[in-house]
């Protein structure tokens, strides 16, 4: 255990035990909050990691996330001479272009707590959450939401109008993954701790989440929670439980995914991509 989180965790023994809050925190218990933001910026601390093939959430840094928000009050801000009103001020992003990373103005929006790696591009309007982590090299297209804890991997493509979902409740949950190397296409939803392995690429519109099945054609087996690495993934529908029903002419049907082996003519198409990071 590091010194930073054995003060996290003190502090939110005493947060739990109605020992301090928002009025009562002092410069120590801010100068921890603030301490550990700067550790979740830097990457030093994440959500959520591998361990043995799985990821697993840090529940000690979720509690961290949750303390800056019971520690503080919201304060009247401003931003490109807009007022707003919140518990955290948006992450400083003036030493990005030092790291390769570009943002486009009006719009692009990171919130103070977020990992933003070297060499990004983030397309406004975009939105990028505390505790998210975004890796070196990905693509946060126009209109993408990146939610509070989503673990997003290295050379990652998140197409346009992408939504990956957050967890931060409840602290055990593992947030949504997405690995290194996967391509998003534009519409794409992720969401509830759903984890989309690496060298994948989805497809437009398609929606992940658990209480969807995946039909991996590669392995023969349904899946739930979880795209297997390298595969080419969309959506088709398939006959629902309820498809007799009278109400229903002509059947009832209902979402699923299809995973199938990557083609040499879709990692063409998806290695053109690459000419925006130039």
């Amino acid at each position: 255990m590091t010194a930073l989180e054995r003060d996290v965790t003190e502090l939110w023994r005493r947060y739990e035990n109605d020992e301090v809050d928002a009025d009562s925190a002092g410069e120590a218990e801010r100068a921890t909050l603030d301490a550990f933001l700067d550790a979740l910026e830097a990457g030093a601390v994440r959500a959520a990691e591998r361990e043995g093939g799985e990821w697993v959430a840090n529940e000690w840094v979720k509690r961290g996330i949750l303390l800056n928000f019971g520690l503080r009050r919201a304060e009247t801000r401003e931003y490109g001479g807009v007022a707003y009103n919140d518990v955290l001020p948006l992450a400083a992003t003036g030493d990005w272009g030092e790291r390769g990373t570009r943002n486009t103005p009006d719009g692009t929006v990171v919130r103070r707590g977020a990992h933003v790696g070297a060499n990004c591009i983030l397309m406004s309007p975009a939105f990028v959450n505390v505790g998210a982590h975004v890796g070196d090299g990905t693509l946060v297209d126009s209109c993408d939401t990146v939610g509070s804890c989503a673990q997003i991997g290295e050379n990652v493509k998140l197409g346009a109008n992408t939504l990956i979902g957050g967890v931060l409740e409840p602290v055990e949950d593992a947030p949504v993954v997405i690995e290194d190397g996967v391509s998003l296409g534009a519409g794409c939803r992720v969401t509830s701790g759903f984890v989309v392995g690496e060298d994948s690429v989805v497809g437009e519109n398609t929606l992940l989440t658990p209480r969807i099945p995946v039909y991996d054609l590669v392995d023969e087996e349904v899946r739930y929670g979880r795209l297997p690495p390298e595969r080419r993934a969309f959506t088709r529908f398939v006959e629902s439980s309820v498809g007799d029903h009278d109400l229903f002419d002509g059947g009832a049907y209902k979402p699923a995914v299809v995973a199938t082996a990557l083609e040499d003519r879709t990692l063409d198409a998806t290695e053109r991509e690459e000419v925006l990071r130039e």
